[in-house]
């Protein structure tokens, strides 16, 4: 049988989780984390979890490794098989929500990842090399995965490393090329917000966040035994408040070049979802203003015309 889901994707700053939430308490449903920062525990302000939103609905892939570990999209899309089989299991609605546009589109599409090794010897080769020329290599390959977080040279590096893993073992890797492990039916949302307003939403949201203590957050981090290069590997708020703790910034060069990372990470994830919808994933674009009661109306016309059986199915019936 093929599986169902709902999908509430769009850039930082649109609003998404809230549109969420309000999708789950109208069709029953409950919310799998896509955010591929979100999953760290106590990396709570700089990843903006939010988690006053979701009121009383469950959530999933929050807060389910430890800060400095090295999450990645093979251990998203298992730990996402799970939640999704259980959500079902009980009857209840899948609802994604995230602006991770890599771990979307995997899970959508199925796709079963093998466990990558580390190459030494490759990352030895790629060791200190720009960004700039990290990505033009990782842009030769044929299939990418991993191409949304790489404003660090160790993700580069990373992704890289990934890319040539499926290039040399075609056998192991050919369901991320052919895309035709368990794929999902799922109706994808959009939050479709203007750039300027997305752009002083963000700004908005960055001075806030210092406001509420995000520096301090990573500090502690910092001050519980994580090293200060594994929060730099996560890149955005976590690699530029590093910098300033470490020296390596002044506190205004610090907001000044978050900022800017920060709206060029939106422009990639826009970038991302416009490439989800060429590969055949169709996003239904809703606009970021609409009151609550039209977007659930608006979600409800796209379910009758792109009906998903599940909303009305019983647990026995998955």
């Amino acid at each position: 049988m093929v599986n169902k889901a709902i999908a509430i994707v769009g850039p930082t700053a649109s609003g998404k989780t809230r549109r969420a939430v309000a999708v789950a308490e109208a069709f029953g449903g409950e919310i799998i984390s896509a955010d591929s920062r979100q999953v760290y525990r106590k990396m709570d302000i700089g990843t903006g979890k939010d988690l006053g939103e979701y009121g009383n609905i469950p959530y999933w892939l929050i807060d389910i490794a430890d800060a400095g570990e090295k999450y990645n999209l093979h251990r998203y899309l298992m730990d996402f098989r799970q939640a999704y089989d259980n959500i079902c299991a009980r009857g209840r609605v899948p609802v994604i929500c995230g602006g991770s546009g890599m771990y979307v589109e995997n899970a959508l599409a199925g796709v079963s990842l093998p466990e990558v090794p580390e190459n030494r010897e490759l990352r030895s080769r790629l060791e200190g090399k720009p960004i700039d020329e990290l990505a033009t290599i990782l842009s030769g390959y044929k299939e990418l995965h991993n191409t949304t977080d790489i404003d660090t040279c160790k993700r580069a590096i990373r992704a890289i490393e990934i890319q040539e893993y499926y290039r040399t073992h075609p056998h192991e890797c050919v369901n991320v090329d052919a895309r035709v492990s368990r794929p999902l039916d799922a109706l994808v949302v959009g939050v479709d917000i203007p750039r300027e307003i997305r752009r002083l939403g963000i700004s908005r949201r960055l001075k806030s966040r210092l406001n509420e203590g995000m520096v301090e957050e990573i500090k502690s981090i910092i001050d519980s035994g994580v090293a200060p290069e594994d929060l730099i590997y996560y890149g955005l708020e976590y690699k530029f408040v590093t910098l300033y703790l470490i020296g390596q910034l002044s506190y205004t060069q610090m907001v000044h070049d978050l900022e800017i990372a920060i709206h060029q990470f939106a422009k990639r994830q826009m970038t991302w979802f416009r490439g989800m919808e060429k590969r055949g994933i169709p996003i239904h674009w809703l606009p970021y203003d609409m009151p609550d009661a039209e977007f659930i109306g608006a979600v409800k016309e796209l379910l009758r015309l792109h009906p998903l059986k599940f909303l009305n199915a019983r647990a026995a019936d998955f």
